[in-house]
């Protein structure tokens, strides 16, 4: 007959405890990091989207504030520049360098704001702006230049008056120069009877 087993000492049952509680821990522990990961796999966070096209109002790859312009003509470096959104005519000259000894600064309005994919000509005086197929004029040219006649000088050709001399300087000040006499009809208040009666008298 097996005789009773002793009870265990006091200080052997206090080990016993603390490893009991030290598993009991790691389980509660494994357990929690489960959960967190089987949660984690439940609910993925979802990426924001670059841009969204329903509002258009996304900030997608491609939105910017810079403008592209080709400046050609009497410059020192012609060539295409990015340029910030609220850059003038003088930036896009700088950009290039500056412009060259030839130039016809006063065919050019140098504060103007420029647009986005725009190309700017800066004419040699005395020359049409138009690029390597410039063409001399005339010495013997007394007709009024559009892109570069102030408001007194246009003011002496025929039914144009201080208002009509102002809306054609500001036509020319926001759309750039005039291409042809015929983009005098953009302006408000010229129509075609008094384009034919003026061009015999002005250029571009």
């Amino acid at each position: 007959m097996e005789s009773p087993q002793a009870p265990l000492p006091p200080r052997r049952r206090l080990r016993l405890s603390i490893g009991a509680a030290v598993v009991l821990a790691l389980v509660v522990l494994s357990a929690a990091v489960g959960l967190g990961i089987m949660r984690g796999q439940a609910a993925p966070v979802e990426s924001v989207p670059l841009e969204d096209t329903s509002t258009g109002t996304g900030a997608g790859p491609e939105a910017t504030d810079d403008l592209y312009v080709h400046v050609l003509g009497a410059v020192e470096k012609p060539g295409l520049y990015v340029l910030d959104r609220d850059a003038r005519l003088v930036d896009a000259l700088a950009a290039a360098g500056g412009t060259t000894v030839e130039a016809d600064l006063a065919a050019v309005n140098l504060a103007r704001m420029l647009e986005d994919g725009e190309q700017v000509v800066v004419p040699a005086a005395g020359a049409m702006a138009g690029g390597p197929g410039e063409v001399a004029l005339p010495p013997d040219d007394d007709r009024i230049d559009l892109n570069t006649a102030d408001q007194a000088a246009l003011e002496t050709l025929p039914r144009i008056g201080p208002a009509l001399a102002e809306r054609i300087i500001s036509w020319r000040e926001e759309n750039g120069r005039f291409a042809s006499v015929d983009d005098l009809l953009a302006v408000p208040g010229i129509g075609e009877k008094l384009v034919a009666g003026l061009r015999d008298g002005v250029r571009v």
